[in-house]
């Protein structure tokens, strides 16, 4: 039987789906284009049709989650498990930074719209991580009556997705950030960045590591700030363009000092050969 949050979240994914293919047929899509992803046809507007998509794709995975879960209500996972009492409902187990996050999504949409497409799908992708791990916290936080077992679930759920997923976005947006911000900077100023930057970067791990009882707040504390003057760096650079990089000139050969006599044709007077070639010079 659906819950209620399953149907909603179904219900926005069907639309989303549907929404997809309209849009493809009526930005230029052709044959099965839009039905398939692309694997028989274009798909029209690219952006707009994988927007949709991601949507309808999220929306779904939300929808199989809740119904699995039973919208997190105690009673019905009472029902399930065969016993009469309902777990008690306890405070969450940690505090969430996924609105911070969230935040941070909206702004690079923002942003996108101003400068580049690619920086409006990354917010919006952004946005559907954020959506998703809030969702999943706050289902786990009320599984059960113990704090540290709801974190052990929602650990054994989430990491095997989050650790590789994370790993990748963070070493991508940092290679990403420091080519803008170097290509941007002239042949000087890209030597001395990368010097303050490795710098920056020796020193936070440094005294990450001096301090090894920190708590898990100051630690993120400290790398969302890393995060964000990284990535602010990188859209500045961005918007500025990268600097003018002239071609190298190519070297002129001359036959000068070669001890090469030039080329006389058959039934050429040396003479005129030699009057020309003065002339040239």
């Amino acid at each position: 039987m659906f819950t209620t949050g399953s149907k909603w979240f179904f219900g926005l994914g069907a639309v989303s789906f549907v929404l997809a293919v309209v849009y493809g047929y009526s930005t230029g899509g052709d044959r099965l284009g839009p039905v398939t992803a692309g694997y028989w046809g274009a798909v029209g507007d690219h952006l707009g049709y994988a927007l949709l998509v991601s949507i309808g794709v999220a929306a779904t995975f939300l929808g199989i989650t809740s119904l699995m879960s039973r919208d997190a209500n105690p009673a019905s996972r009472a029902e399930l498990a065969g016993t009469d009492e309902a777990p008690p409902a306890v405070a969450p187990a940690h505090l969430a930074y996924w609105p911070v996050v969230g935040a941070f999504g909206a702004t690079l949409v923002v942003l996108g719209l101003a400068i580049s497409n690619v920086l409006f799908m990354v917010g919006w992708f952004v946005l559907l991580g954020v959506g998703i791990e809030w969702m999943v916290l706050a289902w786990s936080d009320r599984a059960t009556g113990d704090p540290e077992v709801n974190q052990a679930i929602r650990t054994r759920m989430m990491a095997p997705f989050e650790v590789p997923l994370a790993g990748f976005l963070v070493v991508a947006g940092t290679v990403l950030a420091f080519s803008r911000i170097l290509l941007t900077s002239s042949e000087l100023g890209a030597v001395i960045v990368a010097t303050f930057l490795g710098v920056a970067i020796l020193t936070i791990g440094i005294l990450l590591a001096l301090r090894p009882k920190l708590s898990a707040g100051i630690v993120a504390g400290i790398l969302s700030l890393a995060a964000l003057a990284v990535i602010t760096s990188g859209v500045i650079a961005a918007s500025r363009g990268e600097r003018t990089i002239e071609p190298h000139e190519e070297e002129e050969h001359s036959d000068e000092g070669t001890g090469l006599s030039p080329y006389v044709p058959e039934g050429t007077d040396a003479a005129t050969t030699t009057t020309v070639a003065e002339g040239e010079g």
